[in-house]
């Protein structure tokens, strides 16, 4: 049996709840970046984000609250979207805990990261193996979803590069990302769309190769 059969994507009113919940999200810092816009615009390609408006958590509660998979999904894209300009505010974070007490969520992990930072912990090895296994259960089970993984998360790097004189290769730069200490669930995340959307879509999935 197909993933599909098993998962039916997100309703019309499910989809719409989503995307909301994470134009909320972008604008909570009052800097809706570009790269923000494109990213949710992703999500919906039928509707331009001016004719969205923001959601109250109660309201995502009604529409998620009896579904805990979908609701943790929705909270791990949430974090996603606050992570994506590179500044997880505590704007953000206050709206993501708004979200986590309205769906019945119990999501510690940026507030514990959050509390070590502050008490000087900020290089301890293991920091972000939390976030890194939270990540890692991220199901796809919706096709505008695995778009939006698919572009938020870069198919390579543009930095990474060889350093050649005389036509010999003197040193090779790695890419930012591969130092990147949450490249290995960016790479999987992307990779499980890409597959959800060639295998359980059908889609052609070589413009985000």
């Amino acid at each position: 049996m197909l993933m599909s059969n098993l998962y039916p994507e997100l309703s019309e009113t499910q989809q719409s709840a989503w995307l909301r919940g994470l134009l909320t999200i972008a604008l909570a810092d009052n800097e809706f970046s570009q790269q923000e816009q494109n990213l949710i615009q992703e999500l919906r390609s039928d509707r331009q984000i001016s004719d969205l408006k923001p959601i109250q958590p109660k309201e995502i509660a009604s529409v998620f609250g009896d579904n805990t998979e979908l609701a943790q999904n929705f909270l791990r894209t949430a974090v996603m979207v606050a992570l994506v300009d590179g500044d997880y505010s505590d704007t953000e974070h206050k709206l993501i805990q708004e979200f986590c007490t309205a769906l019945n969520q119990e999501v510690n992990i940026m507030s514990d990261l959050r509390n070590q930072i502050t008490n000087g912990h900020g290089q301890h090895p293991d920091l972000l193996e939390p976030i890194k296994n939270w990540l890692d259960h991220l199901s796809i089970h919706d096709s505008k979803v695995a778009r939006f993984l698919c572009k938020a998360i870069p198919a390579q790097c543009p930095f990474e590069r060889d350093v050649s004189l005389f036509g010999h290769k003197i040193i090779h730069i790695p890419a930012m990302c591969k130092i990147n200490p949450l490249y290995d669930q960016l790479v999987g995340l992307r990779f499980r769309s890409l597959t959800y959307l060639a295998d359980e879509c059908g889609e052609d999935i070589s413009e985000y190769c």
